[in-house]
């Protein structure tokens, strides 16, 4: 896989290593914090295989293979995540579980995070928590825990630049993605939420969206993207109109378009279409006509 290296963009004293293709997966966007005690790199990505900027210190927003492919650059540097992605970090089987994978094509997922992404695991790297606070000197960078991607899944929000890092919160089209064994939808909202309530000058994502300037225009764009969840639940509702199993619900596809190929898409989708089954079931809005049918009420 082309790890073509990244662009540099200043915001104060944050640096934005752009990937390849703007950052879209399998690529993605790293971040470069200096102090005057230390510097630290934010989720080294693929494109810094090739050539990655020297660190004290290397955070991880969250275990996911395109936010740790450039690791292996700093084999003696510590590593930090939060918590509850701290196992999945740690070995390259912990990830591939994470996703929820079934047996039959876990051994080609594990193949191509080794071979496409150098993921080895990092059993050597330290937890931390929402709040915890890394000082470079004259630049602080805090933990913002924002879970639902995934368990451990954080921002970061350097000061005084007034800079707020929310990783894969990322903006794009696609929408919340909490389509992992370990992911929860709930969560992902309540993210969403916190970080609406943040002020910042800056909001960089992971992805191809970049960093947006100002709270106003980060908010339009943070309520376009959690308006995809509720497209979703109104088009699984639509499909509903008919008794229909899981099955047919994964078949039908609420998360990825038709031409999307690949062994994480079926259950990525089940994970989805259950989670947001299980709250409309529980809302009332969905009633399982006879086991295993369900249908919109």
């Amino acid at each position: 896989m082309d790890a073509s290296g990244y662009a540099v963009e200043q915001y104060g004293g944050v640096d934005v290593l752009v990937g390849a293709r703007q950052g879209a997966y399998p690529y993605a966007n790293s971040l470069l914090v200096r102090g005057t005690d230390g510097t630290l790199v934010v989720d080294p990505s693929l494109s810094l295989v090739g050539g990655a900027p020297a660190a004290d210190v290397v955070l991880v927003s969250h275990a996911h293979e395109d936010h740790v492919a450039g690791l292996g650059r700093y084999e003696r540097t510590p590593v930090h995540v939060h918590k509850g992605d701290l196992d999945t970090l740690r070995s390259r089987a912990g990830m591939v579980a994470a996703l929820g994978c079934p047996p039959e094509v876990s051994a080609a997922v594990d193949a191509a995070m080794r071979d496409d992404f150098h993921v080895r695991g990092r059993p050597d790297a330290l937890g931390y928590e929402d709040g915890a606070v890394f000082d470079l000197g004259g630049r602080t960078v805090t933990v913002v825990h924002l879970p639902g991607h995934t368990p451990g899944h954080c921002g970061y929000l350097v000061e005084p630049d007034g800079f707020l890092f929310v990783a894969d919160i990322d903006l794009t089209s696609f929408g919340p993605y909490y389509g992992d064994a370990t992911s929860d939808l709930a969560d992902f909202e309540a993210s969403m939420r916190r970080c609406r309530e943040i002020d910042a000058r800056w909001y960089g994502t992971s992805h191809q969206k970049g960093v947006i300037e100002g709270p106003a225009e980060f908010r339009r764009r943070l309520d376009a993207f959690g308006d995809v969840v509720t497209r979703r639940e109104a088009t699984l509702l639509a499909f509903l109109a008919e008794p229909r199993t899981v099955e047919e619900l994964v078949e039908h596809r609420f998360l990825y378009r038709p031409h999307v190929e690949g062994p994480h898409v079926g259950p990525a989708e089940r994970r989805t279409t259950v989670q947001h089954l299980e709250r409309l079931t529980a809302g009332s809005r969905v009633v399982e006509v006879e086991p295993g049918r369900y249908r919109a009420v």
